[in-house]
């Protein structure tokens, strides 16, 4: 049995996709949090090591495109990762400028808890939907991204 939609506040009534949004994207990310703490990450850092894994030996601006953060949340994170021992930081032999990040046996370790952590998240989020609502939901998501990018910043 589905639930009603909960009231939004009147003042974002004109915008009850947008509030649905902030709504599921608190709830998915505290959830997402909770399972991390579990592995003694913060969010976001699993973004990046999900960058490393599909690629080790990213320079800091190539994990900056990939997770389309901002330079001083992934430096930041970067830095406790590293103090954690997940990564490595080291100067390009090309340019002592550029630092090249890489994963240490306890970082590449972590692929396997991490690679659950999004299969257990995904089978939470979708018990109630159909295959076809599934598909039809992330391609409205996808569509909506698209159209707030194409919008620019404000």
């Amino acid at each position: 049995m589905t639930e009603p939609a909960p009231t939004p506040p009147t003042t974002a009534r004109e915008g009850r996709l947008s509030f649905a949004i902030f709504q599921l994207a608190r709830a998915h990310r505290g959830h997402a949090a909770a399972m991390l703490r579990s592995m003694n990450l913060h969010p976001g850092q699993e973004l990046l090591l999900m960058q490393l894994f599909d690629r080790d030996g990213q320079t800091q601006s190539e994990l900056l495109e990939g997770v389309g953060l901002d330079h001083s949340t992934v430096s930041k994170s970067l830095r406790r990762m590293q103090d954690a021992g997940l990564l490595t930081r080291e100067p390009a032999a090309h340019d002592r400028r550029v630092m090249v990040v890489r994963l240490t046996d306890a970082g590449r370790a972590l692929r396997a808890p991490i690679a659950d952590m999004w299969r257990t998240l995904e089978e939470i989020s979708v018990r109630e939907l159909t295959a076809e609502q599934i598909d039809a939901f992330t391609a409205s998501a996808y569509a909506i991204e698209r159209s707030i990018k194409d919008h620019g910043s404000p």
